[in-house]
Parts: structure tokens; sequence; C-alpha cells
């Protein structure tokens, strides 16, 4: 199918904005930690059933194990710390600003590339992260603080953003590792959901916070019906959709096309969250865009 990376990659900034208003929602009534948690467990169990209804296997056990390696530690990177940044920084500063300080996970990812891979940046690539920390920069600026938040509360969700936008990028080199290949993005997206799934539930027994979790869900009851569609936007649809875009388009033209939640998200913060968007707001983030743009289509 022509265009189909394309789409995807359209198709992954519709699903990530909505999943981003789902989760700030969930997040508020239960918790960030809870809402990763049981989001981690909705999507694995869907995965599951995909799969085993495409491809008769439940998860890709006739992967080989440098695959299962590769995006194994995806997972936890991106799927597990990652989302656990994201949606502290949700709930601390809103879908709008949170899903734009996570559209610089394109810079991070050709920072990393550059690192790892000797990739070198041109002129042109130097520009667009110019651009885009500045467009940044000037939303982070231009966000007001309610009156009864606590202090410090927007420096560190936007903290948090920072990292949650560091943790996809890296969860993004490591994917394509282990997607080298005609490999199944549902596939993939499994065994990456599967190791997230088993470091966040594996670290929250440590904690003994599993009963607190299932606590928080029963007291809040219509937070599982709400879980249970964002983990089938977001960690399903968005993140396989992502995959595919990778795999079927150039990395700067999927990037950018997956890099516009943000522009997806400013007009439902404005309506549904009655959050103010000044010019400010709009033009930081029309212009983090073109950053990105210019960048990974350098």
């Amino acid at each position: 199918m022509k265009f189909i990376g394309e789409l995807a990659g359209l198709a992954t900034s519709f699903f990530f904005a909505m999943t981003a208003i789902i989760f700030t929602m969930t997040g508020r009534m239960v918790g960030s930690q809870v809402t990763n948690r049981m989001r981690l467990l909705f999507a694995l169990t869907y995965l599951a059933v995909l799969n085993l209804i495409l491809f008769h296997e439940p998860l890709p056990f006739s992967a080989g194990s440098s695959r299962w390696m590769w995006l194994s530690l995806s997972g936890v990177i991106g799927l597990a710390l990652g989302d656990a940044f994201l949606f502290q920084s949700l709930v601390s500063v809103g879908p709008r600003l949170g899903s734009l300080l996570l559209s610089l996970a394109p810079i991070f990812g050709s920072i990393i590339a550059w690192i790892f891979f000797g990739e070198t940046l041109t002129l042109l690539q130097i520009t667009g992260i110019a651009l885009a920390l500045a467009g940044i920069g000037w939303v982070v600026m231009s966000h007001e603080e309610p009156a009864n938040t606590p202090r410090g509360h927007t420096r560190r969700g936007v903290m948090f953003g920072v990292l949650a936008g560091l943790g996809q990028a890296a969860g993004l080199v490591l994917s394509k590792q282990g997607m080298a290949g005609d490999f199944s993005p549902f596939q993939a997206n499994a065994i990456r959901m599967l190791a997230a799934a088993l470091f966040i539930w594996g670290w929250t027994f440590i904690e003994g916070q599993a009963g607190g979790t299932f606590a928080s869900i029963r007291k809040h009851p219509q937070s599982l019906r709400l879980l249970a569609l964002g983990a089938l936007i977001g960690p399903v649809l968005g993140v396989s959709a992502s995959l595919l875009a990778v795999q079927h388009a150039e990395v700067g033209v999927a990037s950018t096309l997956m890099a516009l939640p943000p522009v997806i998200v400013l007009p439902i913060s404005y309506f549904l969250f009655k959050e103010k968007v000044g010019w400010q707001a709009i033009a930081g983030t029309l212009l983090a865009i073109v950053g990105v743009a210019v960048l990974f289509l350098a």
C-alpha cells in the first residue's frame, strides 16, 4: 500500500494525542503509577489475543534471541521508565505541555544516533534543534501555574517530560535494532510490552504496592473503562503504528509525522480542560514542530 508509512505516522500522532487526554484523566483519578501499571496489563492482554489471531501464537516465541534482547531492553527503557516519567509529567503540567515535551524524542534520537553510530549533524539539522528547543522554551515560559499548584510542581513536570522524551528516543533506537528485517510491528510490540509489564509489576511487588494498586481501582471503578480504552488506543494501536511508520517510511518523514500530538492536543486541552492557550503557546508549539520538521527533513 502506497504511503502506508506516512499514514501510520499520522495515525500515531492521533492515537498518542487521544491517549494523552485519557491517561491525564485516569492519572488524576488513581495516580500516574497506577495508570502506568494497569495500562500495561491491558495492552499485553490485547496484544496476546491479537498475535494469537494473526500469527497463531500469543507471543513471538519463534523470534531469535537477538530480537528478544533488543526489543525487551527497548520495552523497559521506552515503555516502562519513559512512560512512567510521561504520566508524571501529564499529571503535573497537563496533556498539552506534557505532549509538547515528549516531542523532544526525535531530537534526543538524533543525538543518540550520533553518539553510538557516529552520525554527524549538518548545519540545517542543528538549526532544527535550535528551533525546536526555542519553541519548547517559549511554551514552558508562557505556561501559567494554577493558584493552588504547589511550588515547583510545573518545574518537576517539565523535568519528567524531558526524561520521557529521552526514554522514548532510546526505546525507538533499540526497537529499530530489534526489528531489523521484515518483523511484524505487532510481534515487536508484544515483546516490548511483556518486558515493560514484567519490569513495572516486579518493582511494584518489591515495593509492596500491588494491593494498593487494585485498591485504587476499586475506589475509582470508572477509571477501569478509561484505562482499558487508553491502553487500546495508545500502547496497542499507537505504539504499533509508530513501529509500522518507521519500518515503511523514511525515518525523517515518520518522526516528523509522529511529533504532531502537541498540535492535536492544543484545541482539546482548551475545550476539555479549559486551559488558557495564549498566542505564545500557539506560536511556541508551531515553532517546535517546525524545528522537528527541519531536523528530520534535512
